[in-house]
C-alpha cells in the first residue's frame, strides 16, 4: 500500500486538491485516522488541503466522528471573516474579468431582445435595355426602264443581267406578255445591300429600306414613270414593306403611288405554276398602265 505521504505529493503534482470535511457526514463510514495524521515530514508544511482549510478559519477534525452520534453544528463564523471573505471573492471576480461581464450581461440581453429592422425589399428598377443590333440583309436590285414602266428587279445570283442568262430571258418573256419594249434599258449600277463591309453605320432592315425608297424616289424624280415593277421578295420588302403575301397584287409604296409586285425570276423558274396566277393578274392591271403608257406620264399636264 502506497504511503499517505507520496500519495498526497502525487495529489499535489497532478494539481488535485483534497478537501476534507468539516462535520462528519451523515451515513458516510469513520474515516482512518491514517489518513488523518499528516506524516512527520509534512507536519512543517502542511498540506494545500489543509491550508485551504485553514484559511477559511475551520479546523480539520483530528479523530473520526462515531457513527451513531449526531453531527456537529459548525463553528460560527465572525461577520469580519463574512466581509473579507466577500471582498476577496470581489476581487478576484474583478482580476478574473467576470464582474464586467456579470454588468454587461443585461446590455446583451436587451440588445438581442430588441426587435430586428424590417428588410423591405428595393424593387429593382428596370433598366433600358440595350438595343440588340439586327444583321443587315443582303441582296442586289437592278433598276430598269421598259418603255414607260421601272422595274426594280432581285438580281438571282447577285451580279448584272447577261444577255443569255435565263432569268434575263423570262424577264423579257413577262415584259411582251404585258406589252412593253422587250429590250429593257439599264438605269445604272446594281443596288448591292449593305454598302459597307464592317463599320458601325447601322445597315439593318430599316436602314436598308430607306435608302431603297430614297433611290427609287430620286430615278422617279428625274425621269416619271406610269407604273412601277417590285419583282422579287427583297424588292417587294425593301420598297414597300409588304411581304410574299403580296404576290400578284398591287401594294402601296410611300412617297411613290402604287406599285405592282410579282415573284422572283428564280421562284417563277423554280415554281412553272405561278406564272397562271400571275398572268391572270397582269390582266387586270396591264389595261391601266397601257393606257398610261399610251397617254404619257405628262399628259395631264398643259403644255409649255
Amino acid at each position: 500500500m502506497i504511503e499517505e505521504s507520496r500519495r498526497r505529493a502525487y495529489l499535489d503534482a497532478m494539481q488535485v486538491t483534497t478537501w476534507l470535511p468539516r462535520v462528519a457526514l451523515p451515513f458516510a463510514a469513520p474515516s482512518r485516522p491514517a489518513l488523518l495524521a499528516l506524516p512527520p515530514a509534512a507536519a512543517d508544511h502542511p498540506a494545500p488541503a489543509a491550508r485551504a482549510v485553514g484559511e477559511r478559519g475551520v479546523a480539520a477534525p483530528n479523530r473520526p466522528a462515531p457513527a451513531n452520534s449526531p453531527p456537529a453544528e459548525a463553528a460560527p463564523v465572525e461577520p469580519r471573516s463574512l466581509a473579507a471573505q466577500s471582498t476577496a471573492a470581489h476581487a478576484d471576480e474583478t482580476r478574473s474579468g467576470t464582474a464586467p461581464a456579470a454588468a454587461a450581461r443585461p446590455a446583451l440581453d436587451a440588445l438581442r431582445s430588441a426587435p430586428k429592422p424590417v428588410e423591405v425589399p428595393v424593387e429593382d428598377t428596370p433598366q433600358a435595355a440595350a438595343p440588340v443590333r439586327v444583321a443587315p440583309p443582303r441582296f442586289a436590285l437592278q433598276l430598269l426602264r421598259a418603255g414607260a414602266c421601272l422595274l426594280l428587279v432581285e438580281l438571282p445570283t447577285g451580279e448584272g443581267f447577261q444577255s443569255r442568262d435565263p432569268a434575263y430571258l423570262l424577264l423579257k418573256d413577262l415584259l411582251r406578255a404585258a406589252g412593253l419594249p422587250d429590250s429593257p434599258q439599264l438605269l445604272g449600277e446594281p443596288v448591292r445591300w449593305p454598302l459597307l463591309a464592317g463599320g458601325n453605320l447601322d445597315q439593318g432592315p430599316g436602314a436598308a429600306r430607306d435608302f431603297v425608297q430614297g433611290f427609287l424616289a430620286a430615278r422617279m424624280e428625274e425621269a416619271p414613270c406610269a407604273c412601277l415593277w417590285l419583282v422579287g421578295l427583297p424588292a417587294i420588302r425593301y420598297a414597300s414593306e409588304a411581304d410574299a403575301d403580296a404576290y400578284d397584287r398591287e401594294v402601296p409604296v410611300d412617297g411613290l403611288g402604287v406599285a405592282w409586285a410579282l415573284p422572283g425570276l428564280e421562284t417563277l423558274m423554280d415554281e412553272p405554276a405561278r406564272k397562271a396566277s400571275l398572268w391572270h393578274a397582269m390582266r387586270r392591271v396591264r389595261r391601266r398602265w397601257l393606257m398610261e403608257s399610251v397617254a404619257g406620264p405628262d399628259a395631264d399636264k398643259d403644255p409649255a
